[in-house]
């Protein structure tokens, strides 16, 4: 690329950087919790249609998509998932195709109490703009759709086909980037930038999400030695968990891709909950646990041994003993993914496009990162042929208090994003 051609898209960045910034304010304005995306699709969907692109706004149908490999069983009710597609249609289609990919749900934001402001007020402070999922990855959303504009600004659209997506379910199943595929949205790379600091994500862990149910024996609390705690059962089980998760991140049993990270496989037990009155023995507890998984880890083989672990953690309690824990998996069942391990062309292009972008921005080599999270990366890496490429801006405590996203690294990411695109698909006059 010409040295003036891109200058002109950086500045043309520069120029349309506030309004990415307040874009991304009023994004962040939505509670885009599970199931409570509808609003914030409404308007990715204007926005886009604003900008002339065809969009595709459906909703998800489970029967369409529960056959598919990659399939995660859903928790709760289905008919609020909503999908938004925009299709750029190139006149000349001389360069490659591309998937533009975004999450538009954000976790829960816990106590309101324990944020300085409030999650769904953004407000912007010394460079970072604060507020729940203004990183995780509504930041990414904005580059993406930015860094359009900055090229429509230059008089140019991409010489390829371009699909821009905003999804839902990113954060417990990622079944909203696998209905886009059912849907037929295929491309030669995909593009999603997830707040890894402007690092190129190289490999991602699988993730298991399942949940564990206990009875107990319940009395009047004066009794309670006749009684069975369902509560403290649980803890016994939840110490045989976290040995296993020990065992699993011992060095002989680590992927080579994570032979240099200390603890690659978090075990986390996210909700628990019992009992039904203070001076009864609780006759029933339930928690819920999430484990990480090493790319090419056998799924069923890690599900039978989290289920070995818990029986037999079960066996030491003497009502437990005849009265087995109950082992629903559901939400997550996620398989990594190794982008390190794509020798194919088309992925040794797109990184190398990738990193001739990033280097051209921040004047720097582009890093590389294993990750100890999961992403929609997958999804196209291992069901579709496609190279997906995980890289955006740097963001600090994304799923807990004061989330907050460095807005400078958005506008480097959005100019990267940019020049990537530009080189990527090459350009064509308006």
């Amino acid at each position: 690329m010409e040295e003036k051609q891109q200058a002109n898209i950086q500045s043309a960045v520069d120029d349309l950087f506030d309004d990415e910034t307040m874009f991304l304010s009023e994004l962040t304005k939505f509670p885009s919790t599970r199931g409570q995306e509808q609003c914030a699709q409404d308007f990715m969907a204007a926005e886009l249609s604003a900008r002339g692109y065809e969009v595709d706004r459906w909703q998800i149908d489970i029967d369409d998509i529960r056959h598919l490999p990659g399939f995660s069983p859903v928790i709760g009710k289905y008919d609020d998932a909503v999908n938004i597609v925009a299709t750029h249609k190139s006149r000349t289609n001389t360069g490659h195709t591309l998937i533009l990919n975004g999450h538009i749900d954000v976790v829960p934001e816990g106590p309101l109490g324990m944020w300085d402001t409030p999650p769904y007020e953004p407000r912007i402070d010394d460079g970072w703009m604060y507020g729940r999922g203004a990183g995780d990855m509504k930041a990414g959303l904005a580059s993406n759709l930015f860094a359009l504009d900055a090229l429509r600004a230059c008089g140019f659209s991409p010489a390829a086909d371009v699909f821009i997506q905003s999804v839902v379910e990113e954060e417990c199943t990622g079944n909203g980037a696998l209905a886009c595929l059912q849907r037929g949205y295929k491309a030669d790379a995909a593009l999603i930038p997830e707040p890894f600091a402007e690092s190129l994500v190289t490999a991602q862990v699988g993730v298991l999400w399942f949940q564990v149910h206990l009875k107990g024996l319940p009395t009047h609390v004066a009794y309670a030695g006749s009684g069975s705690n369902a509560i403290e059962a649980a803890m016994p089980l939840i110490k045989a968990l976290h040995k296993m998760e020990e065992r699993w991140n011992a060095d002989e049993k680590k992927h080579p891709q994570y032979a240099h990270v200390h603890h690659p496989l978090n075990l986390n037990v996210g909700k628990i909950e019992g009992g039904d009155w203070t001076s009864s023995v609780p006759a029933w507890c339930v928690f819920d646990v999430r484990v990480g998984l090493y790319p090419g880890q056998d799924k069923l083989a890690a599900k039978t041994e989290i289920e070995a672990v818990l029986n037999e953690a079960a066996r030491e309690n003497d009502f437990l003993r005849n009265n087995k824990p109950g082992i629903t998996f559901q939400g997550f069942q996620a398989e990594g993914y190794v982008l390190a391990e794509d020798t194919s062309p088309t992925a040794i292009r797109a990184i190398s496009t990738l990193e001739n972008a990033h280097e051209a921005i921040t004047g720097n080599t582009l890093d590389r990162l294993s990750i100890t999270a999961t992403t929609d990366a997958r999804f196209f890496g291992l069901y579709a042929d496609t190279p997906a490429l995980v890289y955006g801006p740097r963001a600090e405590d994304i799923h807990g208090f004061n989330e907050r996203v460095e807005l400078e690294s958005v506008r480097r990411v959005t100019q990267t994003t940019a020049l990537f695109i530009a080189q990527w698909c090459g350009l064509e006059p308006i």
